[in-house]
Protein backbone atom coordinates (compact mmCIF):
# COMPACT_ATOMS: atom_id res chain seq x y z
CA UNK A 1 0.00 0.00 0.00
CA UNK A 2 3.08 2.28 0.59
CA UNK A 3 2.55 5.82 1.82
CA UNK A 4 -0.59 7.68 2.17
CA UNK A 5 -2.40 10.91 3.11
CA UNK A 6 -4.87 11.30 6.09
CA UNK A 7 -7.21 13.95 6.79
CA UNK A 8 -9.10 14.87 9.95
CA UNK A 9 -12.58 16.45 8.92
CA UNK A 10 -14.33 16.93 12.04
CA UNK A 11 -16.67 13.80 11.84
CA UNK A 12 -14.82 12.13 9.54
CA UNK A 13 -11.23 10.47 8.91
CA UNK A 14 -9.96 9.94 5.15
CA UNK A 15 -7.20 8.01 4.20
CA UNK A 16 -6.00 8.32 0.72
CA UNK A 17 -3.77 5.50 -0.42
CA UNK A 18 -2.89 5.20 -4.51
CA UNK A 19 -6.22 3.78 -5.76
CA UNK A 20 -8.43 3.85 -3.04
CA UNK A 21 -9.63 6.02 -0.03
CA UNK A 22 -10.91 4.67 2.97
CA UNK A 23 -13.51 6.77 4.93
CA UNK A 24 -14.44 6.46 8.57
CA UNK A 25 -17.08 8.19 10.18
CA UNK A 26 -17.22 9.15 14.05
CA UNK A 27 -19.73 7.98 16.25
CA UNK A 28 -23.58 9.69 15.91
CA UNK A 29 -22.89 11.37 12.71
CA UNK A 30 -25.30 12.53 10.65
CA UNK A 31 -23.34 12.58 6.81
CA UNK A 32 -25.27 15.01 4.54
CA UNK A 33 -24.49 16.95 1.14
CA UNK A 34 -21.70 19.45 2.61
CA UNK A 35 -19.93 16.20 4.05
CA UNK A 36 -19.70 15.05 0.51
CA UNK A 37 -18.46 18.02 -0.96
CA UNK A 38 -15.70 18.57 1.53
CA UNK A 39 -15.04 14.51 0.37
CA UNK A 40 -15.31 15.73 -3.77
CA UNK A 41 -12.71 18.27 -2.75
CA UNK A 42 -10.63 15.65 -1.71
CA UNK A 43 -11.24 13.02 -4.35
CA UNK A 44 -10.31 15.91 -6.97
CA UNK A 45 -7.03 16.70 -5.00
CA UNK A 46 -5.75 13.28 -5.39
CA UNK A 47 -7.86 11.61 -8.17
CA UNK A 48 -8.47 14.06 -10.56
CA UNK A 49 -7.66 11.97 -13.64
CA UNK A 50 -7.02 8.70 -12.46
CA UNK A 51 -9.51 6.34 -11.15
CA UNK A 52 -10.15 4.69 -7.66
CA UNK A 53 -12.24 2.39 -5.10
CA UNK A 54 -14.19 3.52 -1.87
CA UNK A 55 -14.39 2.15 1.49
CA UNK A 56 -16.46 2.89 4.17
CA UNK A 57 -15.25 1.47 6.92
CA UNK A 58 -18.05 1.13 9.22
CA UNK A 59 -16.90 0.86 12.89
CA UNK A 60 -19.22 3.57 14.33
CA UNK A 61 -22.82 4.09 13.99
CA UNK A 62 -23.61 6.63 12.03
CA UNK A 63 -26.61 8.14 10.09
CA UNK A 64 -26.73 9.19 5.85
CA UNK A 65 -29.05 11.30 4.19
CA UNK A 66 -29.61 8.86 1.14
CA UNK A 67 -29.89 12.12 -0.81
CA UNK A 68 -26.19 12.35 -0.66
CA UNK A 69 -25.77 9.55 -3.36
CA UNK A 70 -26.46 11.20 -5.90
CA UNK A 71 -23.60 13.48 -5.18
CA UNK A 72 -21.38 10.28 -5.53
CA UNK A 73 -23.13 9.39 -8.60
CA UNK A 74 -21.88 12.24 -10.26
CA UNK A 75 -17.94 11.18 -9.23
CA UNK A 76 -17.44 9.35 -12.47
CA UNK A 77 -13.59 7.78 -11.83
CA UNK A 78 -14.90 6.71 -8.58
CA UNK A 79 -15.13 2.82 -10.15
CA UNK A 80 -16.32 0.64 -7.04
CA UNK A 81 -18.15 1.10 -3.38
CA UNK A 82 -16.92 -1.13 -0.58
CA UNK A 83 -18.39 -1.57 2.72
CA UNK A 84 -16.56 -2.88 5.69
CA UNK A 85 -18.60 -4.17 8.87
CA UNK A 86 -18.91 -7.18 11.28
CA UNK A 87 -22.30 -6.08 12.21
CA UNK A 88 -25.23 -7.32 10.97
CA UNK A 89 -27.74 -4.16 11.44
CA UNK A 90 -24.85 -1.76 9.61
CA UNK A 91 -24.90 -4.50 6.61
CA UNK A 92 -28.33 -4.23 6.49
CA UNK A 93 -28.42 -0.62 6.53
CA UNK A 94 -25.60 -0.57 3.57
CA UNK A 95 -27.15 -2.98 1.57
CA UNK A 96 -30.43 -1.01 1.97
CA UNK A 97 -28.24 1.94 1.28
CA UNK A 98 -26.86 0.67 -2.17
CA UNK A 99 -30.16 0.75 -3.75
CA UNK A 100 -29.23 4.79 -3.87
CA UNK A 101 -26.13 4.96 -6.25
CA UNK A 102 -25.27 3.22 -9.04
CA UNK A 103 -21.52 1.85 -8.53
CA UNK A 104 -20.84 -1.86 -8.02
CA UNK A 105 -20.82 -2.58 -4.47
CA UNK A 106 -19.87 -5.19 -1.90
CA UNK A 107 -19.87 -5.74 1.94
CA UNK A 108 -16.54 -7.40 3.62
CA UNK A 109 -15.58 -8.01 6.77
CA UNK A 110 -12.09 -7.25 6.65
CA UNK A 111 -9.83 -4.69 5.04
CA UNK A 112 -7.39 -6.82 3.41
CA UNK A 113 -10.65 -8.75 1.28
CA UNK A 114 -12.24 -5.38 0.21
CA UNK A 115 -8.43 -4.29 -0.86
CA UNK A 116 -8.50 -6.94 -2.84
CA UNK A 117 -11.80 -6.73 -4.37
CA UNK A 118 -11.17 -2.98 -5.40
CA UNK A 119 -7.64 -3.64 -6.71
CA UNK A 120 -9.36 -6.84 -9.14
CA UNK A 121 -12.10 -4.66 -10.11
CA UNK A 122 -9.95 -1.48 -11.01
CA UNK A 123 -7.56 -4.02 -12.88
CA UNK A 124 -11.21 -5.45 -15.05
CA UNK A 125 -12.07 -1.34 -15.86
CA UNK A 126 -8.68 -0.62 -17.44
CA UNK A 127 -8.73 -3.75 -19.35
CA UNK A 128 -12.19 -2.88 -20.52
CA UNK A 129 -11.33 0.82 -21.11
CA UNK A 130 -7.78 -0.71 -22.99
CA UNK A 131 -10.18 -3.29 -25.15
CA UNK A 132 -12.49 -0.64 -26.12
CA UNK A 133 -9.87 2.17 -26.44
CA UNK A 134 -8.30 -0.87 -29.44
CA UNK A 135 -11.13 -1.14 -30.44
CA UNK A 136 -11.63 2.55 -31.43
CA UNK A 137 -8.36 2.68 -33.12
Amino acid sequence: MGLFHFYDIGNTEIYVFDDFMIKQVKEGVFIDKQDVRQLVEIIDKHFKSKKFGFISNRVNSYTINPLTYSEANKIDNLIVFAVITNDAKMRETSEFENKFHNKPFSVFENLSDAIVWINDALKQNNNQTNSTSLKEK
